[in-house]
């Protein structure tokens, strides 16, 4: 008997020693997420996933990394209805230092369980702009207004934090620093990193759609979600700047294709540009009178090589072009404007691309004598492929189907002997019977 009490003394130490090993393993894991940029429906998607992963991978709670200038109104309210209805917590940190949390930010870290701000970052400045930037009626401003103050001040009773200073972010863009937010109680405290986060959360108590939870986060992993091919391309492509380049891209090889048919290159490469251009315009605010427009300078450009306008057409498609890129995207946000810096030289090199190969086409044709289809008769080119016996080939700079009697190998000369309607049979030049040397 004593021999067994003495097993248990002996064994009761190395139990409390297993202990910290056997709760630090069942500590569940936090999930992190980083949002940074603007606001959008990509944006709107990567917290859906975080949330849904994190849920998924027995995560306790999941921690947004948000720095943000602000972004649209329609995918920041749907990232606060899924902050709400979580069922698990999920915390805010306005990080790392010199982040911030501007405009459609407040609203997001407002919204969360708990919120945090590294030092040196700021929130605030969340007064609704007006649409494409400009004016509107002063009575339609006073309900967007009024709309956005009663939506955050909501979310700040939700929350327990200070919905006076909510409603004052919004209706007077005030902002303020890290410190002021703590004493202000707009958010819950200062961490300086994600361990240092993790620590101070150790203990809290949050209200999720589920029910209260209590976090135990002092050892818990943090494990960052890692975010999709897919989703890393569309973020890239959905960059105003970006899909509008992509745009324009597209539309000079389409140009080239129309206006010189068998290039092939700058048409396969205007089609890829296209394709990528119209998948990002799927999550970004198009104004389709701005798209109208640029697709009219389009065609404004093909018709002046083809009619004789001197001039005018191309000056309306410079015209429409410009106009287009600036009303392309309908939001207020900076974000979602095409830079000035991107919109002038772009609308510059496509035009100036347009207006130098319209000029040398000109030049071009004015040089060569008009001869019409039957001047054709006894000129010499150049076969574009083996002609066996059918083919094209060039002749006076252009490209025609052509039949051969006999066969013609690929860029030997050939000489037209008929036209048949918009085909030419041709010989080898070389060959006055008609076929090749």
């Amino acid at each position: 008997m004593s021999r067994r009490r003495l097993s248990v003394v002996l064994a009761f130490p190395l139990v409390l020693l297993a202990t910290p090993a056997l709760v630090s393993a069942a500590t569940a894991p936090v999930a992190t997420v980083v949002v940074d940029g603007v606001i959008s429906p990509v944006t709107l998607r990567l917290v859906e996933t975080a949330i849904t992963r994190a849920k998924a991978g027995g995560a306790q709670a999941l921690v947004i990394q948000l720095d943000t200038p602000g972004g649209l109104e329609r995918s920041m309210r749907a990232i606060c209805q899924r902050l709400l209805n979580a069922e698990l917590p999920v915390i805010v940190w306005v990080g790392p230092t010199g982040a911030r949390a501007a405009s459609a930010g407040v609203f997001i870290t407002m919204a969360a369980n708990v919120a945090a701000m590294a030092p040196a970052t700021n929130i605030g400045a969340a007064h609704p702009v007006a649409v494409g930037g400009g004016s509107i009626e002063k009575e339609s401003m006073r309900k967007i207004e009024n709309d956005a103050a009663a939506f955050i001040r909501t979310i700040a009773l939700e929350r327990g934090r200070n919905a006076d200073w909510a409603e004052d972010a919004v209706r007077k863009s005030v902002s303020i620093t890290e410190r002021e937010a703590v004493r202000l109680k707009v958010v819950d405290f200062v961490a300086a990193s994600i361990p240092d986060l993790l620590t101070k959360l150790d203990g809290r108590t949050v209200k999720t759609a589920k029910g209260p939870v209590t976090l135990s986060t002092r050892a818990a992993e943090a494990r960052p979600i890692e975010v999709g091919f897919r989703d890393r391309v569309l973020s890239v492509i959905t960059d105003p700047n970006v899909a509008y380049v992509l745009m324009m891209l597209g539309t000079l090889g389409l140009i080239v294709e129309l206006s010189t048919p068998g290039v092939t290159l700058p048409g396969v490469i205007g089609g890829i540009s296209l394709i990528l251009a119209f998948f990002a315009f799927q999550s970004l605010p198009i104004n389709f009178a701005g798209l109208l427009l640029i697709l009219f300078a389009i065609v404004l450009f093909i018709a002046e090589a083809h009619v004789t306008s001197h001039g005018v057409l191309a000056v309306g498609g410079i015209v429409s072009m410009a106009l287009g890129s600036m009303m392309l995207y309908d939001a207020p946000e900076a974000g979602f404007r095409v830079s000035w810096r991107v919109l002038v030289p772009t609308v510059a090199l496509t035009s100036g691309f347009f207006l130098v190969a319209l000029t040398l086409g000109v030049r071009a044709f004015r040089r060569r004598p008009l001869l019409g289809a039957s001047g054709l008769i006894g000129q010499t080119g150049v076969a574009r492929g083996a002609l066996e016996p059918e083919g094209q080939v060039s002749v006076q700079g252009e490209i025609w189907r052509a039949i051969a009697d006999r066969p013609v190998a690929d860029g030997a000369r050939i000489r037209v002997v008929e036209v048949q309607g918009l085909t030419l049979r041709v010989v080898g030049s070389d060959a006055p019977g008609g076929g090749t040397r």
